[in-house]
C-alpha cells in the first residue's frame, strides 16, 4: 500500500482484548489515522459487533471528516454485512489485509503494542466504564503530549491543529503533563 501523505487518507482499525478483574472479556476498538499517527478512537466494551463498529465510525466521521480508505484484518466484526453496507453507503474504500500479514496495518499494530505495554498491562479494570475513563486519559496523553520524530517533533494534536479529542465526556480528568520530561525515542512509531 502507498503511504498516506495527508490526514484522513487512511485510517487503520484493529481490536485488542483484555479482561476486567472479574474475568469478563473486554474488547477495545482502536482507530488510528496513519498519516498523523493520531489515535482517533479507543472504544471499549464487553462486546463490539459490526453494527456497533459502524455506529462508532459514523460518529467519528461526523467530527473528523470522511476517510478515503479504512484498513483492517478479516475479523468477523469487520467483514460483517453491517460493515460492508456501511462502507458502500458512505463510499469509503475498505482494504482487508492478507491473512497472517499484520504488518500490512503496521501503524495500528505499532500503536497497539504501545497501548498494551503502557496502559493495558499496567491497569486492572474494574468495569467497562473504568476502562473507558483510563483509555480516554491515555489517548489524550498520547495525542497531545508525545512528540513523534516522523511528525517533525510535533504531537498528533499539533499536526491536527486541535486541542479537544473526540468523545471524552466533560467529567473525564485529563492527566497533567508535568510528569513528562524529554520525549524518548520509544514514543515514535
Amino acid at each position: 500500500m502507498v503511504l498516506p501523505d495527508g490526514p484522513n487518507q487512511r485510517w487503520s482499525l484493529d481490536f485488542l482484548s483484555d479482561s476486567l478483574i472479574c474475568g469478563r472479556r473486554l474488547r477495545i476498538l482502536c482507530v488510528v489515522d496513519d498519516y498523523m499517527r493520531e489515535c482517533l478512537a479507543l472504544v471499549a466494551d464487553t462486546s463490539l459487533s459490526g453494527a456497533r463498529v459502524a455506529r462508532e465510525l459514523t460518529s467519528l466521521m461526523s467530527s473528523r471528516g470522511k476517510p478515503h480508505t479504512l484498513v483492517s484484518d478479516n475479523g468477523t466484526e469487520l467483514t460483517s454485512s453491517a460493515i460492508l453496507r456501511w462502507s458502500q453507503e458512505r463510499r469509503v474504500e475498505w482494504h482487508y489485509i492478507a491473512p497472517g500479514k499484520p504488518m500490512q496495518k503496521g501503524f495500528v499494530e505499532s500503536f497497539n503494542g504501545r497501548l498494551r505495554d503502557e496502559c493495558l498491562n499496567e491497569t486492572l479494570f474494574t468495569l467497562p466504564a473504568h476502562a473507558r475513563f483510563v483509555l480516554t486519559a491515555w489517548r489524550h496523553d498520547y495525542n497531545t503530549v508525545r512528540q513523534h520524530s516522523k511528525l517533525g517533533g510535533k504531537t498528533p494534536a499539533e499536526i491536527a491543529g486541535q486541542r479537544i479529542w473526540g468523545h471524552a465526556t466533560r467529567h473525564v480528568a485529563i492527566p497533567s503533563n508535568n510528569h513528562h520530561e524529554e520525549p524518548d525515542s520509544t514514543s515514535d512509531w
